[in-house]
């Protein structure tokens, strides 16, 4: 069958994160959105999202190798599978489709890509059936308190059937039976303790020596834990990351460095951004009450429990010792530094925390210089995106 992910139509209450990609391209757990439902499906998927980030992804030019000629299984990718789900989608008919509350779970159809609109759904199917207990993410620090699950989740999708390469015999190992090691991978006189939970090391992923994990952990591709670092459980980098210092229950989307020593906890980075050396971000008020965060969508402040670290948009970056507040959230692009406790609410395209607008072409020239550490460059695609945000920045 030929599947969709769409955006919800409440993608806004999702930025920072949402606001330079599509939710199916969110990466948590072990793998994106896009990846873990194309492994429970066993098929391939394409993005529909907001018409300014349709171009980073494309629908191809044969849509009848495709399947996208024939009825389409359109999936809400703000909505977490599990196998029940999995096997109700399976199941769908032309013209059914799987409501709950929030609206629109999954549907078949044969509307065409360009006729979806995901805020007007209830015209496209002919059977609705209600389905209670679905999981979506509806807010961006909802990822960080579900990704212990995700990651216990993942590794048992991930591994099933497979067989680990050999832990090498200078590793201190809890919970053998629990780590799994991908091809390529490093790892010498380091600690893994996953007797709390599974350890995945992606490939070509480096645990240097000295470092103390507990599961339950993931790192991707090319990634790099750093000498003598301090990684607690519900926490994962995604590809090309760089962790250091002390993290608890983060999660890095990809693309992002957290070299050096100082403290991540309870957050959620996206992807190119950089917390200097000494950085460290509370996650925790000091009378221990409910933590109330800016939410970017409602413009508005939400109580969010009693730990809540940082969440950070794209291509965001954090001066050396810079102290981060509780409930922080940065927007995009940002270069954030300043003195003292730094502000909890950082806009898009932010330069300092005093009010001052990063300039654009400035703005890109750095992020290229960032990119290009990692031997890659912005598409005109990305460019215009950024443009497109740093004008529209107030909705997005």
């Amino acid at each position: 069958m030929a599947v969709i992910l769409f955006d919800p139509p409440y993608r806004n209450l999702l930025a920072p994160l949402s606001t330079t990609k599509a939710v199916a391209q969110f990466h948590f757990g072990l793998l994106s959105v896009k990846e873990r439902w194309e492994l429970l499906l066993n098929e391939l998927s394409y993005i529909h999202t907001a018409p300014y980030l349709q171009g980073l992804y494309t629908i191809p030019d044969n849509k009848d190798e495709a399947g996208l000629s024939e009825a389409i299984t359109w999936i809400d990718a703000s909505v977490l599978p599990n196998e029940s789900l999995v096997s109700q989608i399976k199941a769908l008919q032309l013209g059914d489709c799987l409501m709950d509350e929030f609206g629109l779970v999954a549907g078949k159809s044969n509307l065409a890509f360009s006729e979806f609109d995901p805020s007007n759904t209830a015209d496209y199917f002919t059977q609705a059936n209600k389905i209670e207990n679905t999981l979506r993410i509806r807010f961006p620090w909802e990822i960080m308190q579900i990704n212990e699950a995700i990651i216990r989740s993942d590794y048992a999708l991930v591994t099933a059937n497979r067989i680990s390469q050999p832990i090498p015999s200078t590793v201190n190992i809890i919970g053998a039976n629990e780590i799994f090691i991908e091809e390529g991978a490093k790892l010498n006189f380091c600690t893994l303790n996953a007797s709390t939970g599974p350890i995945y090391i992606g490939r070509k992923a480096e645990i240097m020596e000295g470092s103390s994990i507990r599961g339950p952990f993931a790192i991707g591709y090319n990634s790099v834990v750093k000498m003598n670092s301090r990684i607690y459980g519900g926490t994962s980098l995604g590809p090309y990351c760089m962790g250091g210092g002390e993290i608890k229950n983060a999660v890095m989307m990809g693309y992002s460095n957290k070299a050096h020593d100082g403290y991540l906890g309870d957050a959620v980075i996206g992807e190119w951004c950089n917390l200097g050396a000494g950085t460290s971000n509370s996650n925790l008020k000091n009378s221990a009450g409910t933590i109330k965060i800016f939410s970017m969508g409602l413009n508005d402040y939400v109580a969010v429990g009693q730990k809540c670290g940082v969440i950070m948009g794209d291509y965001s970056r954090v001066a050396i010792n810079s102290s981060l507040n509780t409930g922080s959230m940065i927007g995009v692009s940002c270069n954030v530094f300043g003195e003292g406790l730094l502000h909890n609410t950082i806009p898009h395209f932010s330069f300092g925390v005093k009010g001052k607008q990063y300039d654009l072409n400035t703005a890109i020239k750095d992020i290229n210089n960032w990119k290009g550490l990692k031997g890659m460059e912005l598409s005109t695609t990305e460019i215009d995106i950024l443009q497109y945000i740093f004008t529209n920045n107030k909705q997005l």
